[in-house]
């Protein structure tokens, strides 16, 4: 009996005349449905750490398409809603894992302290993160929708929740999946009409569409020709953002502006204290004031680059003063804090201040990183903030324009502020250029500078707009409005740059003009169209 059933099997493959790569893919689409219990939770997970490897500043970008592939399988593959919920989650789960792993080092930066949260807020983000690519996969599900109209819904419903997880429970758009290609100038240019969360869109239905090679189809033509259109599109994106680049040439400069960014490298274990930071501020202040040719005009610090109220502290405001460029300003980092008698606040500010050491302008943080920078239901929850101080920062007023001597109009950004699309000028005073001082000194050596500067690359390419970012230890950088980094240094050095401003594009761009109703019409086109072809088919 046994030789039977052997010589049954070679028949059958004999008689099996696809290419062997299709045999292939059948043979593993047939594995993923027998996968059950907890081998399929793990299978997602391992997909999901898998897709990571698309995102800076790895950019394995052709793992996408194993990794999307293998959860449709499972989605279509799943005996029931539930599974096919947890398929999603599970998918989540490793994927936020591997992607926000870095967020315990901010926590390890007081060890003694916080150290105990590491690994509980790695896990819970990324559990909760793991709910959106649960419930992309689970309307994919109820839609009914199959085969290559499977793959739109789904497309449109990851995309749709992208979108949700931007401003739910205060939001935290961090590693879009659109984010991958900004090793690529060209494949972002596209930012510019559907926005980060449309090249998404695209990048998930070229990945995940290889999954309909495996459908009982006979002549195998409409699934080899949904592939071939997916794969298409991103080629004519590509395309599309080349020959822009090429008609924009060489950004153009503003005239009489020469920006010096200073990167002092302090290590994050010892910024705040007390008995350096004067050692910290003539550091910064020296570095600013190094001759060059041209003479920079103004000088950028990064986010808390001076910890104390500086703009209450007229000393040491006249000592950096002194290094400022005559006529020009400093523009940096600091706290603020109501005046005696008032009820007492502080905020993370940004403080513009000229050669005599006289305050110019002030900006908020208005964005504040929770359990960082305030501890949501503080009643509740007996924890400390992570950042130093005991009392929670609070709210700026929102994103505004600022108006400085010498600069045209900025739209200034503290930290994680820039990762938000479409929220990140004020569309009523719009700026010629959005300045981004940030420290992410918190998260050491380690992939998150790579995200943050791949996603304010985003940023600069959605609103037309150069964008400055300086950064404590790195990565600081000059972007032209079409995402081109023109100058930077690296993560984990000290230095400066010297460089021109870029000036912005003429016109805005579409998704500078529509913001996130971009995001809800691709996603309706993609998930309509996807639910128009399951009823055909």
């Amino acid at each position: 009996m046994s030789r039977g059933r052997s010589d049954a099997g070679a028949v059958a493959g004999d008689s099996d005349t696809r290419p062997s790569a299709m045999r292939i893919l059948h043979r593993l689409h047939a594995a993923t449905g027998q996968v059950s219990g907890w081998r399929r939770g793990a299978l997602a997970f391992g997909l999901g750490v898998l897709a990571v490897a698309a995102l800076p500043p790895l950019y394995v970008w052709v793992l996408l398409a194993p990794a999307f592939t293998g959860l449709f399988w499972l989605i279509e593959s799943s005996p029931s809603r539930r599974a096919c919920f947890f398929a999603g989650w599970w998918f989540g789960f490793g994927h936020f894992i591997a992607g926000l792993y870095w967020i315990a080092n901010a926590l390890l930066t007081k060890p003694e302290q916080f150290g105990w949260m590491a690994p509980i807020a790695v896990l819970g983000l990324a559990a909760m993160f793991a709910l959106y690519p649960a419930f992309a996969a689970l309307l994919t599900r109820v839609s009914g929708a199959r085969g290559a109209g499977g793959v739109l819904v789904f497309a449109g419903a990851w995309t749709a929740l992208e979108w949700v997880r931007s401003w739910a429970l205060t939001g935290f758009p961090w590693n879009l999946i659109g984010s991958v290609w900004t090793f690529s100038d060209a494949m972002i240019q596209s930012t510019a009409v559907i926005g980060t969360y449309g090249l998404g869109l695209l990048t998930v239905t070229a990945a995940a569409m290889p999954a309909v090679l495996t459908a009982d189809d006979p002549s195998r033509k409409p699934a080899i020709v949904a592939v071939i259109c997916a794969v298409a599109v991103l080629a004519a994106t590509w395309t599309g953002g080349a020959v822009r680049l090429a008609l924009a040439g060489k950004a153009e400069e503003v005239a009489g502006v020469q920006l010096r960014l200073v990167q002092p490298n302090i290590d994050q274990k010892v910024k705040w204290d007390r008995t350096l930071l004067d050692d910290h501020l003539l550091k910064q202040a020296r570095m600013g004031a190094l001759p060059a040719t041209p003479s920079p005009t103004h000088v950028i610090w990064a986010e808390t680059a001076a910890p104390l109220f500086l703009g209450e502290d007229r000393p040491r405001l006249r000592m950096i003063g002194g290094y400022t460029p005559s006529g020009g300003l400093t523009i940096t980092g600091t706290l603020r804090r109501t005046p005696p008698g008032e009820p007492y606040q502080v905020w993370n500010s940004l403080l513009a201040f000229d050669h005599e050491g006289s305050p110019v302008a002030t900006f908020d943080k208005s964005h504040l990183v929770p359990f960082g920078e305030y501890v949501p239901f503080r009643n509740l929850l007996n924890l400390a903030k992570v950042t130093s101080g005991a009392v929670d920062f609070s709210r700026g007023s929102g994103v505004q324009t600022m108006h400085l001597p010498g600069l045209p109009p900025v739209s200034p950004l503290i930290c994680y502020e820039v990762i938000f699309p479409g929220q990140v000028v004020d569309a009523e005073d719009r700026p010629e250029w959005m300045l981004n001082i940030t420290n992410d000194a918190w998260y050491g050596h380690s992939s998150g500078p790579f995200q943050h500067l791949a996603t304010a690359r985003l940023r600069a390419v959605e609103e037309g707009l150069p964008l400055v970012r300086v950064a404590n230890t790195g990565i600081s950088a000059i972007i032209d409005p079409w995402g081109r980094v023109v100058a930077r240094i690296g993560l984990g050095k000290q230095g400066i740059i010297d460089g021109p401003l870029p000036t912005a594009l003429a016109t805005s761009p579409p998704y500078a003009r529509l913001g996130n109703w971009m995001v809800l019409l691709v996603a309706t086109i993609a998930i309509s169209t996807g639910l128009l072809l399951s009823r055909r088919q």
